[in-house]
């Protein structure tokens, strides 16, 4: 009777004790880093529509640029690492799950002792020889909450690696398409500088015509001949640029240095309305944002863990198997032996070591909630900078289209007007320079306005569904 009644007032008392782990054992709440209106949202349609919904392929519609994303995404190196990460974290989820069960441990021994003739036993026994087959189990119970935000802290690690895996698919999904449109927009410069370079020769040979039939001075001819070399110039640069961009593709592909295949500047269409979504909502589906608040949650289970640690802990802890002094007995009945231990332990003195744990927790959990609002913050920023820089891109082809227009008209006047004797030469090399710079300039407008598509499809989180 008096057996049971120990029992019951145990359990009474664990029942007592795991009352007070809400108390040490917090639950997590999403915190409110940044306020919406604080968003510069002047811009932003309020739809429901988000493109970082839309998937790569329908985003990026070249097929070649399609077949460039797929390879990078199987091969490229820093998305194998990230996948290591996600598979170091799921054995640690797995321990967390395991937390909950008793350590078991299995001991063989053999002891032998050589006795003093003057101990207890000496005068009845020389020496002695024990044999001992055992298992020890321990169990630890989860009065306040440790064992439960252990297990929380590695699901969040998992998950903040699943994120952070997410978060390299869709970097690297823009810089390839970046990449490669920065391929195609030299492509076109090179084409129009090939052809400028051309055209300049054949000047080079009217002049010298000119000068012979004394209409031209040899100041025209050597202009003329300054204008070649510096359009000569430009070619080498931009030729040495491409062939850089192909070896930055290639490494993103998980390739070696080769030439990369491509379609041209004009086949590249946007296709997708740039509708973005409510501002809180889309930037809570950036993986990055995403890893971020996992990390926050990591850092604050393991606060609540190092809490714990200031509490008592309740163990129980068994021992049995089978000792013999003799080899041949080990495996009798008799040989059987077991011990129960149930033990409160509360730490006192420690060196300061179970404070100073608390402590560190709490610093390196602000440290990811303000990684977390740092990361919100970021992100608004660069949907910002993306719409505004698309916005701006779109305007400036406009104007590039017939700034160009115009210096081409003005370079055929110009051009008709000297040989009809009634322009100075001057005038024809400054609409020729004019015209060559405002077609490499809306080359290059043309492939800002893809990097800005690309980088609002990679500031709204696109890409890695």
């Amino acid at each position: 009777m008096r057996r049971i009644y120990n029992i019951k007032f145990l359990i009474a008392g664990i029942g007592l004790l795991s009352l007070q782990s809400c108390f040490v054992a917090k639950d997590y709440d999403q915190p409110e880093v940044v306020q919406e209106e604080n968003f510069r949202t002047d811009n932003i349609e309020k739809d429901s529509l988000n493109i970082a919904n839309v998937s790569w392929k329908e985003m990026f519609t070249d097929p070649v640029l399609q077949d460039y994303i797929s390879k990078g995404l199987e091969n490229n190196i820093d998305i194998r690492i990230a996948l290591q990460q996600i598979i170091a974290a799921e054995a640690y989820v797995k321990q967390g799950k395991a937390g909950y069960l008793p350590t078991v441990n299995g001991n063989a021994t053999f002891t032998h002792q050589e006795l003093s003739q003057n101990s207890q036993f000496g005068s009845l026994f020389s020496s002695l020889d024990q044999y001992q087959l055992s298992a020890d189990l321990s169990w630890e119970a989860d009065i306040w909450g440790k064992i439960r935000s252990q297990k929380r802290a590695f699901d969040a690690s998992y998950l903040q690696s699943i994120a952070a895996h997410q978060a390299v698919k869709t970097r690297l999904i823009a810089s390839i398409a970046s990449t490669y449109y920065q391929l195609l927009s030299l492509d076109e410069q090179i084409k129009i500088t090939e052809e400028t370079v051309s055209t300049r020769e054949n000047s080079l040979e009217t002049t010298k015509a000119l000068k012979e039939a004394g209409n031209l001075t040899e100041v025209g001819v050597k202009q003329t001949e300054a204008q070649l070399y510096t359009a000569q110039g430009i070619l080498i640069d931009l030729k040495n640029q491409e062939r850089l961009l192909e070896n930055t593709l290639s490494i993103l592909l998980g390739e070696a240095p080769m030439k990369i295949e491509r379609s041209e500047l004009e086949d590249q269409k946007i296709t997708t309305d740039l509708n973005i979504g409510v501002p809180v909502q889309l930037l809570r589906n950036r993986p990055d944002v995403i890893a971020a608040e996992y990390g926050f949650l990591n850092a604050f289970e393991l606060t609540n863990v190092a809490k714990s640690n200031f509490y008592p802990s309740l163990t129980l802890t068994a021992t049995g198997g089978l000792q013999a002094l003799e080899a041949g007995d080990l495996f009798n009945a008799n040989s059987l032996f077991a011990t129960v231990i149930g033990g409160l332990a509360q730490p006192i003195l420690n060196g300061r070591r179970i404070r100073t744990e608390y402590e560190v927790s709490l610093a390196q959990q602000e440290q990811a909630r303000l990684e977390f609002k740092q990361a919100i913050l970021t992100a608004s920023k660069e949907v910002s900078d993306a719409l505004y820089s698309y916005e701006a891109a779109t305007e400036k082809i406009d104007i590039k289209e017939k700034e160009y227009e115009a210096y081409g008209l003005a370079t055929d006047y110009s051009e008709e007007l000297l040989n009809n004797g009634l322009a100075n030469y001057l005038e024809v090399l400054t609409a020729r320079e004019n015209a060559l710079n405002s077609s490499l300039d809306l080359a290059n407008a043309k492939y800002n306005q893809l990097k800005a598509m690309v980088d609002l499809y990679e500031a709204l989180g696109g890409g890695w569904k």
